[in-house]
């Protein structure tokens, strides 16, 4: 895994975002729904282009 500092400067606001501003879980919760969703979308993409 690549040292936190290589990511680009959006991971890491997010990453800070999350670690020291929300405070409800249902907003945590729409966030990391919105994260996996982006992940699985572009994983499928990915895979696709791989055959």
């Amino acid at each position: 895994m690549k040292d936190f500092n290589e990511y680009p400067k959006t991971i890491k606001k997010t990453a800070r975002y999350i670690l020291q501003d929300v405070s409800d879980i249902n907003k945590l919760e729409e966030i990391q729904q919105m994260i996996n969703q982006c992940i699985n979308k572009k994983k499928q993409e990915l895979t696709n282009e791989s055959r």
